[in-house]
């Protein structure tokens, strides 16, 4: 996994301490065996259009997201055992969407909301 952190476009900071997978087994694999995600980590999926916390121990935020970093949809507090899907159109199109998870109640305690876009650079 490569480490990156993930702002808004304002240059806002959402996740300074984030991973992106780099391949399927990684895609695979995201979460499982974590027994947490600390506040300011996350795991940007892609290309990913549907995500499952099937093993999972905690319960996970996750922002559906477009190539471009656009906020899609949102699926908050994804308990252990479920499954959560993106949009319509990325059922149909995966490789062109992407899932940003971070810790349960994040989302909501950085203002992120459908339509706005985040910004992924290496650190």
């Amino acid at each position: 996994m490569r480490p990156i952190c993930v702002t808004f476009d304002d240059a806002s900071p959402l996740a300074p301490l984030a991973w992106r997978t780099e391949g399927a087994l990684e895609r695979a694999r995201g979460l499982l065996g974590r027994a947490s995600l600390a506040d300011g980590e996350g795991l940007l999926i892609r290309p990913c259009s549907s995500i499952h916390t099937l093993g999972m121990r905690f319960t996970i935020d996750a922002a559906f997201l477009g190539a471009d970093g656009r906020v899609l949809k949102l699926a908050r507090c994804v308990a252990p055992g479920r499954l959560a899907w993106g949009t319509a159109r990325s059922t149909f199109l995966p490789w062109d969407f992407q899932v940003l998870e971070l810790p349960a109640g994040a989302l909501d305690a950085a203002g992120v909301a459908p339509g706005r876009r985040l910004v992924f650079a290496d650190r």
